[in-house]
């Protein structure tokens, strides 16, 4: 045997081996194995929102594909793709002796099945032994697959560039459309980018990307895929100048907390992998419209105060919105800048919550027996115990009704009634109404020393916006894995935190604080509907805080400090959290109808003297005010009252006064002043003026 003649066998012998060794290791490589794909978060409307990716990729059926598209591949990728077997024999001799004319290799004979077989599986070198892989793999998927399977796999792999993988993310990226909308221009786009994207695409050279996809188009029209008018109209359509990024996905910033909190909860369930990779369907409760306006009121009023006080430019806020009844949040404001600080001061700061804790001690106090009415008297004595802790105000009367304390925040009333209804009893219903951080067991919670979350003193006003019901704060709904099966579902049960009673006579409190309180800026701020809410404010002005509510709306805002310092000098909440609050509410609520609560069956409005705290008597609208009272507040008032609950006791100290003893009296000097309304004033020496009417 010659020389040459040996090593031709040699060659033979390695090559018949070689070929032996790859047909068991394309074996191996056939399985057509599940690929990373995006997932998807839509908005409470179903609208997509948010994807979570290690790779931009959504996987669709080949019916959710346009026929266009499969047409557009088909003609520019592989044109014999229904008739060859997986490798294309008529193709390669067309590409091989193209390749020997050019004196290079110039043309790739690849079908789609080969592309499919190399996506994934192979290295990108070109070996003779890569090409034999992959020509023997494509013959084992054609053995072992339909080609409508094989078109459906391929069509989801390949790399459309941008980092789009897969027709459909392509499509939504570049056209902000589903794959199944695609029109004949926009698949030939699509498909003209596949052997080259960076170099076909818009991005890179709109004249080569355009050039291109009028390649792809004539072939379609060659191979009479497209009419001759389609074919015209599709060569006119201008390629898009960049990649149409969705809304959700380059929008500023916009809901960019709200898109953390729902990865944080969703890796929590299920871990990264699955996340990042796993194409899950994830239906979430986030609203676009109120994110916007959420953000809007926080970074305003932000720079308003940054302005005013320049010391405070580090001041960051945060808000959350929910649907009292469902519990969906549908607003999240973390801070003032996500890409400088993604912590989440609306879920995972606590901070002391101030006087907005206050309801808290109050809605204990009407579940305990109390009612608006109740009267909290001798406010200003010290105690003779110097252990004693007496909160200090500069505000404070001897005694107020519940209602009155509430309305201008009196610390003294409310550390009283903390002591009156006991210090578990609160820290009892402050957990019933969602309150989950560890709170101290001192005589200052009642001046809002706990620490708490904005999100969950959020969902606690939500309770008396939801007639007594605590529903779960929930940023998802259900999660469906990539075959459309629901894997988890929140729950939606609501409890029974307090009585629909208790939670009436709260709101009626609370819609005072609005009306005539410290949140009545929130009128400034041009919010109309009927609301009630309540103003926080914590030690040297370092926290502001005001949560409020309507029948279907509760939100929550928060400023300060990272590391807690002074707002601003008297950075009281009702001049830095208020303004926000009212922004908020009014862009959030707009369209929405007037609406309160309507009187639960077991509560009635009784009329009580201001000076007995009795139910009032014919004579105590004529009575003389004493110095601890405005002279100019009405002496008889209407509160509400539990039926059980309703003073039976007339008011022993006017029961027989009449105008008429009143300005025939001899001990005080009475002068009548008609005033413009219809109304008399009364002027009596040394006792204060007095409205009769």
């Amino acid at each position: 045997m010659t020389l040459s003649g040996g090593y031709l066998a040699y060659r033979t012998l390695r090559f018949t081996v070689l070929v032996a060794s790859e047909f068991d290791h394309a074996s191996e490589l056939t399985n057509l194995m599940p690929r990373a794909q995006s997932t998807l978060v839509t908005d409470r409307h179903g609208k997509p929102a948010f994807t979570f990716y290690t790779e931009k990729r959504i996987e669709v059926p080949l019916e959710r594909i346009s026929p266009h598209m499969l047409d557009a591949i088909v003609a520019v990728e592989d044109r014999r793709f229904y008739a060859h077997r997986g490798v294309d024999p008529i193709r390669v001799v067309g590409a091989a002796l193209h390749n020997v004319r050019t004196g290079k290799i110039v043309e790739g004979a690849s079908t789609i099945t080969q592309q499919l077989a190399r996506a994934g599986r192979l290295s990108p070198a070109r070996t003779f032994e890569r090409k034999l892989r992959e020509a023997l793999i494509a013959l084992r998927l054609e053995q072992r697959y339909t080609k409508k399977r094989i078109l459906e796999e391929y069509l989801n792999t390949v790399y459309f560039g941008e980092g789009f993988y897969g027709v459909e993310a392509a499509s939504r990226g570049y056209f902000a459309k589903s794959a199944s909308e695609l029109n004949a221009a926009e698949s030939a786009m699509l498909a003209a980018l596949v052997p080259a994207p960076a170099v076909y695409s818009p991005c890179a050279s709109v004249e080569r990307a355009t050039k291109r996809r009028n390649l792809v188009l004539r072939l379609m029209h060659d191979q009479r895929l497209v009419s001759d008018q389609e074919f015209q109209e599709a060569l006119a359509t201008q390629v898009p100048t960049a990649p149409h990024e969705p809304v959700y996905e380059n929008s500023g910033g916009a809901g960019d907390y709200f898109r953390e909190e729902v990865r944080r909860r969703l890796v929590a369930m299920f871990g990264s992998d699955r996340v990042l990779r796993g194409g899950l369907h994830v239906y979430s409760t986030f609203d676009p419209d109120m994110q916007r306006a959420a953000e809007q009121a926080v970074r305003t009023r932000i720079a308003e105060i940054v302005k005013a006080r320049k010391r405070a430019r580090d001041l960051q806020g945060a808000l959350v919105a929910m649907d009292p009844v469902s519990g969906d949040v549908l607003a999240v404001v973390g801070g003032r800048n996500f890409d400088e600080s993604p912590f989440n001061r609306a879920t995972q700061a606590r901070r002391q919550a101030g006087s907005a804790f206050k309801p808290i001690i109050f809605a204990a106090a009407l579940e305990r027996g109390y009612a608006p009415g109740s009267l909290l008297r001798d406010l200003d004595v010290i105690p003779d115990d110097p252990d004693a802790w007496v909160p200090a105000d500069s505000h404070e009367a001897n005694e107020y009704t519940l209602r009155q304390a509430l309305k201008v925040s009196s610390n003294r009333a409310a550390a009283q009634l903390l002591q009156q209804v006991g210090m578990s009893t609160a820290v009892y219903y402050a957990h019933r109404l969602g309150i989950e951080s560890n709170l101290p067991a001192v005589p200052s919670l009642a001046l809002g020393t706990g620490e708490v979350t904005l999100l969950e003193l959020t969902a606690a006003y939500g309770v008396f916006a939801n007639r007594g019901l605590f529903t779960t704060p929930r940023f998802i709904t259900r999660v469906e894995d990539a075959d459309g099966t629901t894997i988890w579902s929140a729950p939606s049960d609501s409890v029974r935190a307090i009585s629909q009673t208790s939670a009436f006579l709260m709101s009626s409190m609370l819609a005072d604080v609005i009306t005539s309180g410290t949140g009545s800026a929130a009128r400034a701020a041009g919010f109309a509907l009927p609301a009630g809410g309540k103003t926080g404010t914590t030690d040297e002005y370092s926290d502001a805080w005001f949560v409020g509510y309507t029948p279907r709306l509760v939100a929550g805002v928060w400023f300060g400090l990272d590391t807690p310092a002074p707002i601003m000098e008297r950075g009281y909440a009702a001049t830095v959290a208020v303004p926000a609050w009212g922004r908020f509410m009014k862009a959030a609520t707009t369209g929405d109808k007037k609406q309160w609560y309507e009187v639960p069956p077991d509560v009635e409005k009784v009329a009580i003297c201001r000076l007995s705290g009795a139910r009032a008597a014919e004579g105590c609208r004529y009575a003389v005010p004493d110095l601890d009272h405005d002279p100019f507040d009405p002496p008889v008032y209407e509160d509400y009252f539990p039926v059980g609950l309703v003073p039976q006791e007339v008011c022993p100290l006017h029961g027989g006064l009449t105008e008429r003893s009143i300005l025939s009296s001899d001990t005080i000097t009475v002068e009548r002043m008609p005033l413009a309304d219809g109304s008399v004033k009364i002027l009596m020496k040394g006792k204060g003026d007095h409205l009769v009417r």
